[in-house]
């Protein structure tokens, strides 16, 4: 854990949050400022900020975050599609450092992605 990371203090209690789900491995939460109908926050619970700084073990863990994601989604009633991002970086709008997964949907997405 990073005492300074916005996600961190999240997963530890520091922050309030809208959670969906959570496990020994995973917090998933509802986004503060939502980009569709519905936007939930996936956060593995080691702290690494991109995909290149994840080391072997918080490969696995983000493994069984995507094996969990079906079932996040089908509990938010996003049967028929979402949409997932993972923003790597300040150019691809990452604000906070901690690697997260955004699911969207709950709306017809469109065939664009920006």
């Amino acid at each position: 854990m990073d005492k300074n990371c916005l996600f961190c203090k999240i997963i530890a209690g520091e922050i309030p949050s809208n959670k969906v789900y959570e496990d020994e491995d995973m917090l998933a939460f509802r986004d503060i400022n939502p980009q569709a109908k519905t936007h939930v926050l996936v956060v593995p619970k080691s702290h690494f900020a991109t995909l290149a700084e994840m080391n072997a073990e918080q490969a696995e863990l983000l493994k069984k975050c995507f094996v969990k994601i079906p079932e996040i989604a089908k509990s938010l009633g996003l049967e028929s599609g979402y949409r997932l991002i993972v923003n790597q970086g300040k150019d691809a709008g990452q604000t906070v450092f901690h690697l997260h997964i955004h699911i969207l949907g709950g709306q017809n997405m469109g065939e664009k992605l920006v």
